[in-house]
């Protein structure tokens, strides 16, 4: 083996390296990529502000997105800590994105009619593919939606956030746990079970006996209601728990409720940002910021 032959290994090696190092060079670090990034004309048109640490620019970021701004440019820091909040009014809004998500899958399957209802919850449950982790993924959220709802009213009330400037929210608030209830309840018509059927009879009996609308209730009759004309009657589409019950709860479940529980989110979510955010403690010293000082 001559010199030559030998060379030709630590050669091939050099131009690896070399190669090597070149690519590495060319190759840009995440760094530089999102500052390249961030001098796109993409990001600039979406976010038209910097985000430096410049209280200014922080705020102008803020207030000229239009999913950041649902949040005000400053907040009371106590006000975020979990264990003055619970969280239950983020938790309650992220089980409603999943539920409307879960519930439109679930219409895919289902047709709200006598001879069909209960069939297809059987096929949705034995036999569509992750069918029965669906349902179930709907119908424990619904129970769990009930009840932060009804945490985050126990947490509002509490911490005395439902007092000026605030009263106003707290009633948007009270009819949002309204709808989540009615919400609850027509959904236990759907499956056309019996469990659903037993509810929706003893509910809309309850009916029967509501002041003024109800021919059972104070002044109904005198008003001229009868078992033919009154809210029972309006609610279940005749004067037992049938077809029209069920297309009727189907309606409210799948449209009506849902489209004005969101638009009273909305406005709920509006004034927790014009209120001055969520409503924190007395504020208090921090023991660092005592010892700076």
């Amino acid at each position: 083996m001559t010199d030559t032959d030998t060379d030709k290994p630590n050669q091939e090696e050099g131009n690896e390296g070399g190669l090597f190092t070149t690519l590495r060079s060319k190759v840009k670090s995440p760094s530089e990529l999102n500052k390249e990034l961030k001098e796109t004309v993409l990001w600039k048109s979406i976010f038209r502000h910097k985000l430096d640490g410049s209280p200014r620019n922080r705020s102008l970021a803020v207030l000229s997105n239009v999913f950041l701004h649902l949040h005000p440019a400053r907040i009371n820091r106590d006000a975020v800590r979990y264990n003055f909040t619970w969280g239950m009014g983020g938790i309650t809004f992220y089980l409603f994105v999943n539920l409307t998500l879960t519930g439109t899958l679930l219409m895919f399957y289902f047709h709200p009619s006598k001879g069909e209802a209960y069939r297809d919850i059987m096929f949705l449950q034995y036999d569509v593919p992750f069918g029965n982790l669906l349902r179930n993924m709907h119908r424990w959220g619904a129970h769990a939606m009930v009840i932060t709802t009804w945490l985050h009213m126990v947490r509002v009330f509490m911490t005395g956030s439902y007092k000026p400037p605030r009263e106003f929210n707290w009633n948007i608030g009270v009819l949002l746990l309204l709808f989540t209830m009615l919400l609850s309840f027509t959904g236990y018509l759907l499956p056309d079970d019996q469990l659903g059927f037993w509810a929706v009879t003893v509910g809309t009996n309850m009916a029967r006996a509501t002041p003024i609308l109800g021919h059972e209730g104070p002044f109904g009759p005198e008003l001229g209601f009868t078992a033919f004309n009154d809210v029972r009657f309006a609610l279940l589409g005749g004067s037992v728990v049938d077809a029209n019950a069920l297309l009727r709860a189907y309606i409210w479940h799948c449209i009506a409720i849902p489209i004005l529980a969101s638009v009273l989110m909305i406005v709920h979510f509006w004034r927790v940002r014009k209120d001055g955010a969520i409503s924190g403690p007395a504020p208090v010293m921090l023991e660092s910021e005592a010892a700076r000082k």
